[in-house]
């Protein structure tokens, strides 16, 4: 694997291909960078000490413009670097060379020509295009990945480079849809778009790991033995039994005294004392937010409620004139509310020569009509002024409680923002700039949004921070999440809290001090790269990755695979193609009116040809599995 970049990203997508998918990675950094500390992503004590000590021996290398002599994708050079191809020993594999920018022959050094991935994560997009189409000409066999902000364009490039390597395909044997031959497939993401899962799901159950497919969100849960006395929900699935505690227990294959994966029901059965591991929805179970779809929700949004109750009253004053008309002289219930109306608007039929009584009301309603007249102009006034201004925008409403209170709608705000409300969770948004791009979103969720700037007094307040369920702080500054955190903690101090921060030390910083402050909360700081990474790694391995959940030292993978052309799986039973400790099939993927995932698949299920089905699997079974042994680790 090769990975070019300029930031932050480019260190932990290659810490996450090392440490979760046991790859040698290449990568590839500005001169620059050599001084900069890069982030390592933590799996396990020992795979973090040991990464920690790979990427320091690399930062210091020099050598001749490049770290690890002139080897290439291997990770020929220094040995610092050429030791250890095992899946689960994190040894080795990461290789540091220096180059001002992505040119031919810093691709060429890197290893691009024997590469199997890969990544172009500059922070410029015309830069990764034109890395991208270069490699694309030095390997057209080459996995591409690609980091753009610009969506329209990124399709267009996403299906040129698609072309030129189905092309390319055309004159060999291999086949790029199947895993038999290669896969040369092109994918183009944005950190925003990836992070956007991860931060929402932090903000409902604390944990940025999760994997999206099918429209929901997936998270690995460790539940206790069955003899523990907790009734928990039995999950989607049950993914691994985790390592014994106790030394004279039962090991799992082997010998060793390492983690189940994908057991069967016999060795959950029998898995005594030991914790399992199983997969689950993220959800929220919290009250709804109401969406003010009752009786005239453009009245509602054109009116404040003070402006509606003074109508209603007025309103009501009317009628009680026209009922009290009606009763004093017995004329027709019509006629009193039209003699009511023309007395209200001041409209000369004056009651002279009636009765008294007649007078009286004729005297209260032009009084109720003076006090008529400033409420239709003030309604007047409010509706011109909701189209030419954000007025529009809806504000909390009273009694609401269990919301996220998300603070910025910037690029990562807008997306979150969108997450949040396709969970159907709700949010009450924050946001001092009326132009921002996020508020034409909001108002077409139909998502309160306060307006003001979040470290003035009383601005976290109208949010309803009080009655939260959590905070997620996103905006582009650093000192302005954490004033709002710090606010948010004084006033709800079990309030769980996200805060997006920049700088990586500062944020280790931050989560210590908060949760040494505040041990009974939940307390979460990410970066977007941090939670980018996992995402770009897993189009690294190719298009069918989903996703990777640690389960100790070992991964489990989450692939997509058609069933066409995979004897293991073609024309048999779910319960059949289970493998243990390999591959285990989840779901599949409906079509028709109502596309999406089946996860209730009965063991009696026969899979078709036609078939797209998600399964969980081991390196070394997805590797069997597709057809590429040659390329499978000695770990699982």
């Amino acid at each position: 694997m090769v990975v070019c970049g300029d930031d932050g990203l480019a260190h932990r997508l290659a810490a996450e291909l090392r440490g979760v998918y046991g790859e040698q990675v290449t990568l590839v950094v500005p001169a620059s960078e050599r001084s900069v500390r890069p982030p390592v992503v933590v799996r396990t004590r020992a795979a973090s000490a040991l990464l920690d000590r790979v990427v320091t021996a690399a930062v210091g290398l020099t050598g001749n413009g490049t770290a690890g002599g002139n080897g290439g994708a291997g990770g020929h050079g220094s040995p610092a670097h050429s030791s250890g191809t095992g899946g689960g020993d994190p040894r080795g594999g990461i290789r540091l060379m220096e180059a001002a920018e992505p040119s031919e022959a810093a691709l060429a050094e890197a290893g691009v020509e024997r590469a199997d991935a890969l990544a172009l994560v500059y922070d410029d997009d015309e830069t990764n295009i034109r890395a991208a189409l270069t490699a694309r000409r030095l390997n057209p066999r080459l996995r591409l990945v690609l980091r753009l902000y610009n969506r329209r364009l990124g399709q267009h490039i996403e299906a040129l480079l698609d072309q030129a390597a189905a092309l390319a395909a055309g004159s060999t044997d291999g086949d790029p849809a199947d895993g038999s031959g290669f896969d040369a497939s092109t994918t183009v993401l944005s950190d925003a778009d990836t992070a956007a899962p991860a931060l929402a799901a932090t903000a409902l159950t604390g944990t940025s790991k999760v994997l999206q497919t099918g429209g929901l969100l997936l998270r690995a849960v460790e539940r206790p033995p069955a003899g523990a006395g907790v009734n928990a929900a039995p999950g989607l699935a049950t993914l691994a039994l985790l390592s014994p505690t106790d030394p004279t227990e039962p090991t799992g294959p082997g010998g060793d005294q390492g983690p189940t994966l994908l057991p069967d029901a016999a060795a959950v059965r029998d898995g005594g004392e030991r914790t399992t591991v199983v997969l689950e929805q993220v959800s929220y179970a919290g009250p709804a937010l109401p969406d003010g779809r009752g009786v005239m929700p453009w009245f509602a949004s054109l009116f404040s409620r003070r402006l509606r109750w003074s109508l209603a009253g007025m309103v009501g004053c009317v009628l009680a004139l026209a009922v009290a008309l009606w009763l004093v002289t017995g004329i027709h219930p019509l006629r009193a509310f039209y003699l009511t109306l023309l007395d209200l608007f001041a409209i000369d039929d004056p009651a002279i020569g009636q009765s008294v009584g007649r007078q009286i009301l004729q005297l209260l309603s032009g009084l109720a009509g003076l006090l008529l007249l400033p409420v239709l102009l003030a309604a007047v006034l409010e509706a011109l002024g909701t189209f030419r201004t954000v007025s529009s925008l809806r504000k909390p409403p009273r009694g609401l409680g269990g919301h996220v209170v998300l603070l910025g709608l910037g690029k990562i705000g807008t997306r979150v923002l969108t997450r949040l409300r396709e969970l159907n969770i709700p949010v009450v948004c924050v946001e001092s700039d009326p132009e921002a791009r996020g508020l034409a979103t909001a108002r077409r969720l139909r998502v309160p949004v306060v307006l003001g700037d979040v470290t003035q007094e009383g601005v976290l307040e109208a949010a309803k921070i009080h009655r939260a369920h959590a905070l997620l702080a996103v905006t582009s500054a650093d000192t302005t999440n954490l004033e709002a955190v710090l606010y948010a903690r004084a006033v709800r101090p079990d309030l769980r809290v996200v805060l997006r921060l920049y700088d990586d030390d500062f944020a280790t910083a931050v989560y210590r001090t908060l949760r040494a402050a505040h041990p009974g909360a939940s307390t979460r700081s990410r970066s977007v790269s941090h939670l980018s990474a996992p995402a770009f790694a897993g189009a690294m391995m190719g298009r069918q990755i989903l996703g990777a959940f640690p389960v100790e030292r070992r991964v489990l993978l989450f692939a997509a695979v058609e069933v066409g052309g995979h004897p293991q799986l073609e024309g048999k039973t779910v319960g059949e193609a289970f493998r243990a400790g390999s591959w285990r099939v989840l779901a599949r993927e409906e079509s028709g009116d109502a596309p999406g995932l089946a996860w209730d698949l009965p063991d009696t299920y026969v899979l078709q040809p036609s078939d797209r089905v998600v399964l969980a699997a081991t390196r070394r079974g997805l590797a069997e599995l597709l057809g590429r042994r040659g390329r499978e680790r000695s770990g699982t």
